[in-house]
């Protein structure tokens, strides 16, 4: 896994949270789809499979970071 998030370029990363992760972007449908896990309104697949496709980006780029400074 080290590897595999090693070789993706930071850029790519922040360009995919920035895009993807955010998209639409007003409101951020991954803000609406945190909101709707919280409140419990979160029931529809199609929901659970949107909260998942944009926060691949999200977790990637923590994933990244966090191997980052474990290495530091």
């Amino acid at each position: 896994m080290e590897k595999f998030l090693s070789d993706i370029p930071w850029s790519l990363l922040i360009l995919g949270c920035l895009t993807l992760g955010l998209a639409p972007f007003f409101p951020p449908h991954i803000v609406e789809k945190i909101q709707m896990l919280v409140k419990g309104h979160l029931v529809r697949p199609l929901d659970w499979f949107d909260l998942f496709f944009h926060g691949i980006p999200w977790i990637l780029l923590l994933a990244k970071a966090f191997y980052h400074l474990k290495n530091q």
